[in-house]
């Protein structure tokens, strides 16, 4: 059962128990009948991933497994290009990138119309949808937040941005980055980091993942098995990690751990060498059977959706070319195959590892069912509704003022105690209030 579909039981709770909680069993009752309903949502989510698994041939079961990346606007606007990949290839999914709110609700509207399949719609938001799109205003960076400590907020923030989410047809939001920031010298991972404290990574990682997931928006955990202590950008090269196993296990792999145990919805795997994890050179984590499967998903026993980082970056195209990476990120077991740089050639690939036995279709039907089900679960074997482009990105940017406002007065408060506190000066209202963080 996933976290997301338990949510919306706990939501439907309190009308089917109303004229029951008097009762002095009221709350054994209210247990019973939660886990029929548990039971039967099971049950219709099974049926549904069963049916439309049934409905799909061969390459439109491997098409499913991609998650392609789209562009509303700017140089890279690849409208045509999607269109043609949806309707001969079914795949699974899009990554929406820059452009503007109201040309991606107006493509999103074209392309769930088109796909057999309803569309798995995520974006790389991290501090919001602003990330990606012109107009919209941006949250804090993690690094602030991270400042604060204050997990209620850090939920808000959560909460908001599946709002946002939500009012653009997205469903997987690839946050929160849970990497620890403990190299000053990396290049890409730093803001994006709640900080160097392993257990307030994880906390405030749970957060904001609760904010999403509370509110119906998947999350993603991200970089495993932790992307912090490099100094190599991984879009730019194969960073190497030489830790052992226990280094990581005490460090790096902790807020992975509490995140997969707290039912986060999908784990994003870094393209980085860990020699003590895969011997093999130059072999990244998101193409290593060691790492996806015999750590994360054995060792570590997380069963949500698995999803690669982007398989255009140099630290995997630098040694494996298009095709080749994509079957081998699914051999290692990852479910979604993101950014590929060639859907038809890595769809031939992988039909051609599965007639010649390389690959089962018991390891195509495992990772598309479990697509489907993530799809169940954010509502898409209901109609897809049409979005409403009107005035969408002020729509977008309402309560993102107030939240930074409030943000501010945290990190002010919660840096110039801690930091005038070390050096003993007495705290006061104006210490507390000496810092400006924009």
């Amino acid at each position: 059962m996933s976290y997301i579909t338990i949510q919306l039981f706990k939501w439907l709770l309190p009308f089917t128990t109303l004229f029951s909680c008097d009762a002095p069993d009221s709350k054994a009752q209210a247990r019973l009948l939660e886990a029929q309903q548990q039971k039967e949502l099971q049950e219709q989510k099974n049926k549904w991933v069963d049916s439309v698994y049934q409905s799909l041939n061969q390459d439109q079961r491997i098409g499913q497994l991609f998650m392609v990346a789209a562009y509303s606007g700017g140089e890279k606007y690849n409208e045509p290009a999607i269109t043609k990949l949806i309707q001969e290839h079914q795949i699974g999914g899009l990554i929406f990138m820059q452009g503007t709110a109201e040309a991606q609700a107006r493509q999103t509207n074209k392309y769930q119309g088109i796909s057999h399949i309803p569309l798995l719609i995520g974006m790389d938001a991290e501090w919001g949808l602003g990330m990606r799109l012109k107009g919209v205003r941006n949250f804090p960076r993690q690094m602030m937040l991270g400042a604060a400590r204050d997990e209620a907020l850090v939920y808000e923030m959560g909460a908001l941005i599946a709002e946002q989410c939500q009012r653009l047809g997205v469903h997987i939001n690839f946050a929160p980055d849970i990497d620890i920031n403990n190299n000053p010298k990396n290049p890409v991972i730093n803001f994006r980091s709640f900080g160097e404290d392993k257990s307030w990574v994880a906390r405030l990682g749970l957060a904001y993942m609760k904010g999403m997931q509370d509110h119906q928006v998947l999350a993603c955990a991200k970089h495993f098995p932790g992307h912090g202590d490099v100094d190599i950008d991984s879009h730019l090269d194969l960073p190497v990690i030489n830790k052992t196993k226990a280094e990581l296990d005490s460090l790096e792999l902790y807020p992975f751990k509490v995140l997969a145990d707290s039912g986060v919805a999908s784990v994003m795997v870094a393209h980085l060498s860990v020699t003590q994890l895969e011997p093999v050179p130059n072999l990244p984590t998101t193409l290593s059977y060691q790492v996806v499967t015999k750590l994360l998903q054995e060792e570590l026993k997380y069963q949500g959706l698995i999803i690669t980082d982007a398989l255009n970056m140099e630290g995997v195209t630098k040694y494996y070319e298009p095709g080749e990476v994509d079957f081998k990120a699914f051999r290692a077991g990852n479910d979604i195959l993101l950014f590929s740089e060639d859907v038809p050639l890595a769809v031939g690939k992988i039909r051609k590892e599965i007639q010649s036995g390389n690959l089962t279709e018991a390891r195509l039907a495992y990772s598309v069912k479990k697509i489907l089900g993530a799809k169940f679960d954010v509502g898409l074997h209901k109609p897809v509704p049409i979005l409403d482009t009107a005035g969408l990105t002020g729509k977008l940017n309402a309560g993102i003022p107030a939240f930074k406002e409030k943000g501010r007065t945290g990190v002010h408060y919660c840096c110039g105690y801690r930091i005038f506190s070390s050096i003993g000066i007495p705290q006061s209202a104006e210490t507390r209030c000496i810092f400006t963080i924009r």
